[in-house]
């Protein structure tokens, strides 16, 4: 069983920065495909990045957002440049280990962590 833990969120103004940590306990999750999604208020959750051997981004954060794992300390980052009022929302990170063909899909991963809020202000 892997447990995921979010952090460092927070309130922060239009064109800011926030990184955020997922922890992971329980396995190593070196191996695993990690994901970061987001779901802001009244609207569905939706992917935002996610890590294997490459790096995938939503449109509408790239070249903003860099996700990146250190191995080491079993935690994925998402560093969160340049944001928006739009990028408001509650972040989770997801992991599974299974092969996944659809890396952007929220189905394809089996754990998820509690999530954290982000907040931008204009």
């Amino acid at each position: 069983q892997v447990r995921l833990a979010e952090s460092g969120g927070g309130l922060v103004q239009a064109g800011g920065s926030l990184r955020l940590s997922c922890a992971a306990s329980g396995r190593t999750v070196n191996n695993y495909a990690m994901g970061w999604f987001r779901q802001a208020p009244g609207k569905g959750r939706e992917f935002v990045a996610a890590i294997n051997w490459s790096t995938y981004y939503a449109d509408s954060v790239k070249g903003r957002f860099t996700i990146s794992r250190d191995n080491a300390k079993n935690t994925v980052y998402l560093q969160m440049n340049s944001l928006k009022p739009e990028d408001t929302a509650v972040y989770y990170c997801a992991a599974t280990a299974k092969p996944i063909s659809l890396i952007q899909a929220m189905g394809a991963y089996d754990y998820w962590g509690q999530g954290t809020q982000v907040t931008v202000s204009s």
